[in-house]
This record gives structure tokens, sequence and C-alpha cells, in this order.
């Protein structure tokens, strides 16, 4: 086992042979082998051990045991505490997701600290098997599907040739000695059931099915790399951003006839599931509106485009008031100056937008200032009746992210002005008029 290890450090090209390696070590069989295969070579490495407290003290023996490993072999150790719970509380995610941020959050500082080129796993052949149909079964797509990477930016993985009885085989051999971890016999977690009854019924249909399915992660790789380019050239054909927010372009995703794949790839980036990416496949077809949400991004269908931006933290949106001879109004979003002007319509000079002239003696102060809601209406200066704020939207073309900013003037409870947009025709000014008021925003 000690040269296939050389060879396939060699052939991955995994480190050089005088770089410093920070071995990851949890005082199972897999960790221990790694640690004498990695002796045994003479190359130079330090141990790393997180005790998580998830088995009390379990947990803590482990800890001793793999400080104890490393005087053994007058490297450096290093170890770390974590309250792996309060953690997954925190950040509402599960234990072992938490252990695995927690554990190469610290790796990585550890790493750069001092000055290690490389942080090994002990991640065996098994274990890649093993990822293969978690991922499968939670549907990462592509990328997932060719199980442990070997190498990923500075982790490496040097036992992924070897599988779990060859690495107990060497260990028994060396008369290794290692701790058994409990949790490892539980079916409480995905991964134990898949490796104490999926795979061991897909090797009584297959007696080759670890070397059958070894080689087909090997193709699947490859198959990877050259699906990620295609994907790469897609999103430079597709994807357009804008400030904050990530256009997808509608109609290049029909064209590519490849619309679902596409969208499944480009959305995962942003916490979308397979599920949703499936049903906005879907809506692709069907008029602008339609809005769709993962934890972390919104996804609007406009008529063009599917418009990504990043969710805001939900807050209540505040109002804010216009009182009688109050010449400018600021917030964040709005700078609007006020002038009362004596006349009638031919006083009215500008038709911009941007400016709202509006009968003073129709007015009720304080002016409401607030963001446009569902449910809204007003009457469009020059039409006879009312009409929905989110008809006139769409009749207007308004984009749907710009929507999302529109404040509106309200008097008494009615909208006197959509602001950058139309006045209300209830609160014209007409030839009977004795005083305006000018409203403008200012850009």
């Amino acid at each position: 086992m000690l040269k296939q290890f050389k060879e396939f450090i060699l052939k991955e090209k995994l480190f050089k042979e005088n770089d410093k390696i920070l071995l990851t070590v949890s005082g199972g069989v897999d960790s221990i082998v790694m640690c004498d295969l990695f002796h045994n070579t003479g190359f130079s490495f330090g141990i790393a051990h997180c005790n998580f407290k998830l088995r009390g003290k379990e947990s803590d023996e482990d800890e001793n045991f793999v400080k104890s490993l490393a005087e053994k072999y007058g490297v450096l150790f290093h170890n770390k505490l974590f309250n792996t719970k309060s953690y997954s509380e925190k950040k509402k995610i599960s234990i072992q997701m938490s252990a695995r941020d927690l554990r190469y959050a610290w790796l990585k500082k550890i790493a750069k600290e001092k000055k290690y080129c490389f942080i090994a796993t002990a991640h065996h052949l098994d274990d890649s098997i093993e990822t293969f149909f978690i991922n499968i079964l939670r549907g990462t797509g592509i990328a997932g599907l060719h199980g442990v990477p070997v190498k990923q930016a500075n982790i490496i993985r040097p036992l992924l040739f070897a599988n779990k009885k060859m690495i107990r085989e060497y260990a028994e051999a060396e008369n290794l000695i290692w701790r058994e971890d409990s949790s490892n016999y539980t079916d409480k977690y995905l991964r134990n059931n898949i490796r104490h009854h999926l795979i061991p019924s897909l090797k009584k249909l297959n007696s080759g099915f670890e070397k059958t399915i070894s080689k087909e992660l090997s193709y699947f790789k490859e198959a990877g790399e050259i699906f990620k380019k295609f994907i790469e050239e897609k999103k430079k054909e597709i994807v357009v951003e804008e400030g904050k927010n990530i256009l997808l372009n509608i109609k290049k995703l029909k064209d590519s006839g490849h619309a679902e794949t596409l969208l499944h790839e480009l959305l995962r980036a942003y916490d979308f599931t397979p599920e949703t990416t499936e049903l906005i496949a879907q809506r692709m077809y069907t008029t602008a509106g339609k809005k769709f949400l993962s934890p972390t991004y919104r996804l609007i269908k406009d008529r063009n485009f599917f418009i990504l931006s990043p969710k805001r933290p939900h807050s209540k949106e505040k109002d804010f008031f216009l009182k009688k001879n109050q010449r400018e109004f600021k917030n964040e979003a709005l700078f609007l100056k006020t002038e009362v002007i004596n006349g009638n319509l031919s006083a009215v000079k500008d038709k911009s937008s941007s400016i709202a002239y509006l009968d003073y003696t129709e007015l009720i102060f304080p002016l409401k200032i607030r963001k446009w809601k569902q449910g809204d209406f007003f009457h469009p200066l020059g039409m006879n009746g009312k009409k929905k704020l989110s008809d006139f939207f769409i009749d207007q073309k308004i984009p749907l992210d710009e929507k999302e900013n529109i404040y509106i003037l309200e008097s008494d409870g009615k909208i006197a002005w959509v602001i950058n947009h139309r006045i209300d025709d209830r609160f014209k000014v007409n030839r009977d008029s004795k005083k305006i008021l000018k409203v403008a925003s200012v850009a």
C-alpha cells in the first residue's frame, strides 16, 4: 500500500516532496493509516484534531489519543474545541454541516498561520462512492456525480485510491492502534444508511461493483469538466449583471434547447432547489410577474429576463409625511422639492413625469409618502375611472425590479401622484384652480 500511496500522490500531482502538509486526524483507522503512510514516506507534516464535543467523554479521549500520536511521530499538534450544537442552532443547519463548516474554517486558518502548503483529509474510495449516492439523492447535478474530489484548492485526499478493506488490512499488518467512533454504527445519518444497506445490496448484485463504480466516477469526473466548460460558455451568452441584480436572458435560454438544465446549473449557486428550478423553467412560457424564492435570493420573471436579486432583510415599510409649507423631503430613496404657485392651468409649464402639479385646494395635509402596495388604485390623468396600480405598471411596461421601488404621494387616503410616473386625475390643475402645489422629484 505504501507504494500505491506514493504513486497516487505522484500521478495526481497532489504536492511536492518538500511541501509541509497538515493532516486532519480524528483518531479513526483511516486517519491513523494516513499518518503512518506520511511518516513512512518521510513527508513533512503536522497533525490537526477537531473536538466537536458531541460524544462527551469519548470526544475528549479521542483528542488525547491523537495528541499522543503527534508526540509519537514528533510532529506539531494543533487542536480546537467547538460548541457545535450552539453553532448549529444559530445557523439553523444540521450538526453534520455545522461540524464541516467549523472544521474547514479552522483548518484553513491554521494552514495559513503555520505555513502548511496543503490540508490532507483521510477520505478513501468508499467515502467517494457513498458521496456519489448522497449527491444523487440530494440532487446536486453533474457536479456531484464524481464523488469526492482528489484535490480542491488547498485540500487534498491522498487515500482516495484505497478502499476501506485495504486500509484496515494495512493497519492490522502494521499493528496500528486506532479508535472507533460509536456514531459510525448508527443508521441515524444518511451516509451510514448507504454504507450499511445500499452498498452491500449492490455488491450482492455485482461482485465487481467497487471496481465498476470507481471507473465510472473517473468518467463522470471528465464528463463533469466538459459540462462545466459548456455551462461557462452559455453563461457568457445568457447572464448579464446590473448592479446587485443578475439578469438571465429568457429568449437565449429558450433558444439553447437546454433551458431547464442551464437554469438548474445557473441557479444552483443562488440556493434554488431542483424542484423550484423545474417550476421556474415551466413558467418561462407564461406571462411576467411570477416570483420565486430561495433562502438567499429571489427570482422575478419579467418579459425578457429572469431577474435575480439578493433578498432584503424583512422589515415593515415606513411611511413618511410632507407637511404644509415643507419645502423639501429626503430619504435614502427620494428627494422631493416643493413650491406653492398662485395660478391656474396656464402656470403649468413642465410636462415631465418627474414633476407633479397638483390643485392645492384638493389636498389635505400632511401628505403621506409611502411605497405602493398590491390593491392600490388611482385615477390616472386623462382617463375615466380608476385603475389598479399593478395594471398601470403593466401597461407602462415598467420592469418588475423597478416597480418595487416606486413611491406614491397620498392625500387623505387618496393617491395624488405615483411619483415619477403620473398624477391622479382628481388632483389635476384646471382653469378654475387658484393655487398649485408643484412637487419635483430630484434625481
